[in-house]
């Protein structure tokens, strides 16, 4: 009994106080837990994936190939309006050769007509010479012209300040200079800035299918995406993560892959564009270069279609964000059904 007594006040003593050690994991768990909303969490779409780089590279080959179009389309815009200038600014006399006619007399009279027509600014006869120049392109060089019907041209250069009358000045050809025919080009060069138009348009109907694949394929990246990830997606959807939160995450990682995309495609389309030019000036006489000058001018890409590079490349990244964000949102409804 005493020894019983004399136990019970042991079993009695409080407990000893928590050690050192332990007050820590004590304090930690005593921590509230915070709303997903306020703790910032891992990236729901993995910074780094197939998936991911394979929509990189999509959004740059198309970056890219669309840089190419604008920059054509620029290129041919631009061509399409130096030759509207070129109608309106110049026209061509042609003397027709002929047995028995002088063409350098002929040449002579047609140009001291032109110079006493109103609206004519400068007059020019083009010699042998010159005029095979012109044919070379086409022809080639060491061609003798002598015993082919090759016309003289006169080209006249229109003031802008003066109006021209070609009608009136044909009849004065016909009268005074028998074999000369007034050629404005118009019919032709009206031909050709058709051609060119049409080929904006193309070039405009190209650029958008571009945009709509790189949008399709932001869809399908993005619904990949939300299916490879659907677990974490309903859990937070679940704890109360809003639906604006999860579309924010894809939203900013696909804005990501579109700006690196688009930046690789337009940095490529860039050195394309400075590569050509360097290519067309180093390889100025030769026969394909002359016959490109011919056509569309000085192979030039002028700075209307830089800023279309970098616009385009700006487009994209935001197209790939918007599109992106829309994806998750239209799952997220689906998921809520």
């Amino acid at each position: 009994m005493t020894a019983r007594q004399g136990a019970a006040p042991a079993d009695r003593r409080p407990n000893p106080a928590p050690s050192a050690a332990a007050a820590p994991q004590v304090r930690e768990q005593s921590k509230p837990v915070r709303s997903p909303q306020r703790r910032r969490l891992g990236p729901i779409v993995p910074a780094s994936s197939v998936s991911g780089r394979t929509l990189m590279i999509v959004i740059a080959i198309m970056t890219y190939l669309a840089s190419l179009t604008a920059g054509g389309v620029d290129l041919t815009r631009r061509t399409a309006a130096g030759w509207e200038r070129d109608v309106v600014r110049e026209t061509t006399v042609q003397i027709r050769p002929a047995e028995g006619r002088d063409l350098d007399a002929a040449a002579a009279t047609v140009e001291r007509l032109a110079r006493a027509t109103p609206g004519v600014a400068d007059v020019r006869a083009y010699s042998d010479a010159e005029t095979a120049r012109l044919l070379e392109p086409w022809l080639g060089s060491g061609l003798s012209l002598a015993e082919l019907p090759i016309p003289r041209l006169v080209v006249l250069k229109l003031a802008e300040d003066a109006a021209f009358d070609p009608v009136a000045f044909k009849r004065t050809l016909e009268r005074e200079a028998p074999g000369a025919t007034l050629d404005d080009h118009r019919r032709f060069l009206d031909r050709l800035v058709a051609m060119a138009r049409a080929v904006v348009w193309f070039g405009v109907a190209v650029l958008a299918l571009m945009l709509a694949a790189t949008v399709l394929s932001v869809v399908f990246a993005t619904r990949g995406a939300m299916a490879s990830n659907r677990d974490i997606v309903q859990v937070l959807h679940f704890v109360g993560a809003r639906d604006s939160y999860i579309a924010r995450q894809f939203q900013s990682r696909f804005l990501r892959l579109g700006l690196k995309g688009g930046l690789v495609g337009g940095a490529a389309a860039i050195v394309t564009f400075l590569i050509a030019e360097l290519m067309t000036s180093q390889g100025v006489g030769s026969a394909t270069v002359d016959q490109m000058d011919a056509l569309f001018g000085a192979f030039e890409i002028g700075a209307s279609a830089y800023a279309g590079v970098v616009a385009i490349v700006l487009l994209i990244a935001l197209l790939t964000a918007v599109t992106s964000r829309v994806t998750v949102y239209r799952a997220l409804r689906a998921m809520n059904r």
